[in-house]
Parts: structure tokens; C-alpha cells; sequence
């Protein structure tokens, strides 16, 4: 397979949503991606940027029934949406775009605070509050995917956390509970739940990830406690306990979960949340006796009506329509930070031009938080320096503009009809590859294209982790393999 080194294209096949005037197509002095078949993966981009949201005058109504799982193969696959397609009608949609990245940032800035607590503990946080793998309700509004799973045999819709360790839902009897879509979750109707007691050798072994403050702290109470506060203020507390999870015709008997009974914050209409970190706690921990401690996911697009998955067990991927080889990379242990996915980037290259930076060129390479909860990759503020500039460089001629927020690197783009995209490549430890996709080269800030910016971003300081966001994820497959401590990536146009 060959990629080239620059995406050339009528601007206008990448803002047909936005632009009525504009049209696109491929320009013949480059080819924009050699992938075998380039038309087909012309027409797919065509396909999505039409279905764009921006393209929808006034109200979007947009049906969130999932699909059901398909398994195969000892592999079960959950269906992945946009979070905001089930949040209820939507009417500006360039208002969103710009809060999410706003609020990405105090998400950073919160993930950080938690870093330090957890390598300085005692300095900032409380014991309940440094103990939970997010710190930021801001966070929620950038963590934009969801899927649906069973709990004592009723759907719940849950947003996708690789940062959180506890899989909770709102739970009746409800001392106060946010607003959800689906009915709440009442364990006195359910057969299989059972409450874990405060006092059970498990309880006490759960105690540090599930946040607690103390075993039967609550006289009144005999349940084993859970409570995870966000920085905003937000909140879930409730009791631990056993019930099944459904995954399609997969049943999961006496899974840990948070049974919230006190919740505030900004879930967006989601029952709750699913964590998919690396702590026992996490679901892909108590299901590793059917999945072996392997899960992926292909992150949806913006696009109307697009779906994505989650695929639960990785013992043959042939069902996979990736594009390009699987490369893996390992898992860097943090032991402060051992919930998270860690990986080593040894090299960025811009349309086939490596960034001669010090950092990357060091035979350690440059310490990656993989996170599916940020949106906008962040580099550190040498690296990010020569990512712009050679963009910048290739990425010629055309108007620039203020930035906005963390984006500082921002066009004016509005009367051309086409543009030449450079195409970003991430590499890590091992040769293992990240294309970026087209998509996830700009962020639309103006639903006009005077506004147009790069969605990277720099950190405030060098000795800060750098993160891969969520954004730049888009249509790859991306593979968590726990078990032999692995990372990897291929190309894929995601889809259900």
C-alpha cells in the first residue's frame, strides 16, 4: 500500500455540506490516496461531507436506534454513535463545534491536576477525587461516543470512556438524577442484582479505584459505596453491585456496576457510562475470561447518520474492513498512572516530511496519552512549533486567519475551489503507523470556511504528557490488547 504525501482536492468535496457553490472532486496533477482503489475512497468522502450536520437547515431530526450486536467468532460488536445525534434536536451546530473545543481545554487542564495528584498525592486532591481516572465535568462534553448494552435485561445507552474505570447507570429509588431518554434502571425489578456489601473482601479490594471515602462510612448504610466527584462540580455517587451485562446474545453474570442513586452533570441524555480503562474495576477487565483483555474501536464521523463500532475480543480480525495493515506499538506501564493507555511517538512526518525535532529523534521517543475523552491532539510546545511550520509550509498561499480557543493555526478559506491537504502521519514505537484521516487534518469553527483550523494544538509546557485526541482517531481501528500490553492502528472507513 502507498499513501501519497499531499490530499489535493476542490475544497468544495470537503465543504459541499458547507458551500452550495463549491464542487469537488480529484485533482488529476495528484493522486490524493493510492489505497488500490482510490475512486471508491474518493466517493466515500464525497458520500460523508454531504451528510455532514452543517448541511441541515433548521432542526435535525436524526434517528438513534442502534443496531443489534453482531457476534462473531467469539467476538461481539456493539454499534458506536455521535453522542450528539441522541441528545435530542439540534439547531446550531457551529455553537457545539466551538464549545467542544472549549470545554476540551478545561478538560486538559483537569486531566493534568489529576496527573500531579496522582505523582504528588495529598498536594491538591482529596483521596476520592485524585482516585478516579477523570477529574473535569468538562470531560463529559468531550467524550462524544456512545453504545448501547443490556443491564438486568434493560438497554441502556452509555457514553465511551478509555479514561474511566467504573461502568455506572442512574438507578431508582433516585435521590436526584439528570434527565436520560431511556426509562431509569430499577434494581427491585431485576432478579440478578445483587448489592455488594460494604464489609466483603471484594468491597475493600475496590475501594481506591471505585473512589470511596471509607468502607461503611454511612451508618445507616450496609452497601459498599461508590462516588466519583468532577471538577465542575459534577457528580455520581451510589452503591456497587452485582447485575448482568448483555452485550447482544453475550451475558456477563454478576458484573461489578455503579448503581447511582445521587448524579448531576452534563451527560447529555446518556444513562451513564461505560469505563474501558485498565484498573480491575473496568469492564474490559471483568470480561477478559471471554474477551482476553482485547478491545477496538473505529470512532464515527461528523456525518449524519454515521456510525461507528466497539468490538469486545480480538482473536481474529478478518471481520475488520481496515485498509491498510494492523502495525502495533507497546504499552508504556505508568505506575502513577496505571489506568491509562501509554505509548511511545518516535516520529511525525507532514506530507512525507519528517520533523526533525530533538525529542522525536531521541531513541526513547516522546511519552502519548491515547485518550478517548480529549478531542484535539496535543503536542509539546517544540514539537507543535515545527508541526506548524512545516503545515504551514505546505499548506501555502492561502488566507489566514485569527484562531480560536487552543487552535491558533487558522484559514480563511472561502472562494477557492480546491485545497491541497497534507497528509499527517503519527509514528510510534515499533515502525507502527497513524494516518490521520482527511477529516481529522481541520476543525470547522465557521460553518462558512472563514474559519478553518488545524486541529492540533500545543501544550503550555515541555514536560508535559502529550495526548492523542479523539478527533485525529477518526476512521482507524484502533486496537487495545491489555493482555500481551500492545496498542495498534489501521486505516478504516468506519461504519456499523
Amino acid at each position: 500500500m502507498e499513501i501519497s504525501k499531499s490530499l489535493h482536492f476542490p475544497l468544495s468535496l470537503l465543504l459541499l455540506l458547507l458551500l452550495p457553490l463549491l464542487s469537488i472532486g480529484v485533482d488529476a496533477r495528484s493522486s490524493s490516496f493510492n489505497l488500490g482503489n482510490g475512486d471508491n475512497h474518493e466517493k466515500g468522502l464525497l458520500q460523508l461531507f454531504q451528510n455532514f450536520p452543517w448541511k441541515e437547515h433548521g432542526e435535525a431530526v436524526v434517528n438513534c436506534i442502534f443496531q443489534k450486536p453482531k457476534i462473531t467468532k467469539g467476538i461481539t460488536t456493539l454499534e458506536m454513535k455521535q453522542r450528539d445525534y441522541c441528545s435530542g434536536k439540534i439547531t446550531d451546530w457551529e455553537k457545539i463545534f466551538q464549545n467542544r473545543i472549549i470545554l476540551d481545554a478545561i478538560n486538559v487542564n483537569s486531566l493534568f491536576s489529576h496527573f500531579k495528584s496522582a505523582i504528588f498525592p495529598g498536594q491538591t486532591h482529596q483521596l476520592s477525587d485524585s482516585q478516579i481516572p477523570i477529574s473535569s465535568g468538562a470531560r463529559l462534553q468531550t467524550l462524544n461516543y456512545i453504545v448501547t448494552v443490556g443491564i438486568g435485561g434493560q438497554n441502556s445507552t452509555l457514553i465511551v470512556d478509555t479514561g474511566s474505570d467504573l461502568t455506572w447507570v442512574q438507578c431508582l429509588p433516585c435521590r436526584l438524577c439528570y434527565n436520560q431518554q431511556e426509562p431509569l434502571f430499577n434494581p427491585s425489578n431485576s432478579s440478578s442484582f445483587l448489592s455488594l456489601p460494604c464489609n466483603s473482601p471484594t468491597c475493600v479490594a475496590l475501594q481506591p479505584t471505585a473512589g470511596s471515602s471509607g468502607l461503611c462510612s454511612n451508618k445507616n448504610s450496609t452497601s459498599c459505596d461508590y462516588q466519583i466527584d468532577y471538577g465542575d462540580g459534577s457528580y455520581s455517587r451510589g452503591e456497587l453491585g452485582f447485575e448482568k451485562l448483555t452485550l447482544g446474545k453475550t451475558e456477563i453474570d454478576n458484573f461489578i456496576f455503579g448503581c447511582g442513586r445521587n448524579n448531576k452533570g452534563l451527560f447529555g441524555g446518556a444513562s451513564g457510562l461505560m469505563g474501558l480503562a485498565r484498573s480491575e474495576l473496568s469492564l474490559v477487565s471483568q470480561t477478559s475470561s471471554l474477551f482476553g483483555s482485547v478491545f477496538s474501536y473505529c470512532l464515527p464521523t461528523t456525518g449524519v447518520g454515521s456510525s461507528g463500532s466497539l468490538t469486545l475480543g480480538g482473536a481474529d480480525f478478518s471481520n475488520f474492513k481496515n485498509i491498510s495493515p494492523i502495525s502495533y506499538t507497546r504499552m508504556i506501564q505508568n505506575p502513577q498512572m496505571s489506568n491509562f493507555y501509554f505509548l511511545n511517538l518516535t516520529g511525525i512526518s507532514i506530507g512525507g516530511v519528517n520533523l526533525n525535532v530533538p525529542r522525536l529523534s531521541s531513541n526513547e521517543g516522546v511519552l502519548s496519552l491515547l485518550d478517548s475523552g480529549t478531542v484535539i491532539t496535543r503536542l509539546s510546545p517544540s514539537i507543535y512549533k515545527a508541526f506548524k511550520a512545516e503545515f504551514e509550509k505546505q499548506f501555502s498561499g492561502y488566507r489566514t486567519t485569527p484562531g480560536f480557543s487552543i487552535l491558533n493555526t487558522c484559514f480563511n478559506l472561502t472562494g477557492y475551489e480546491e485545497v491541497n491537504i497534507p497528509t499527517v502521519k503519527f509514528i510510534f514505537e515499533g515502525n507502527a503507523e497513524m494516518i490521520v484521516d482527511v477529516e481529522g487534518v481541520f476543525y470547522f469553527v465557521k460553518s462558512d470556511a472563514s474559519q478553518i483550523c488545524l486541529a492540533f494544538a500545543s501544550l503550555g509546557y515541555e514536560d508535559q504528557t502529550m495526548i492523542i485526541g479523539n478527533y485525529q482517531q477518526k476512521n482507524q481501528r484502533v486496537i487495545y490488547n491489555s493482555k500481551e500490553s500492545k496498542v495498534g492502528f489501521a486505516g478504516e472507513p468506519c461504519s456499523f
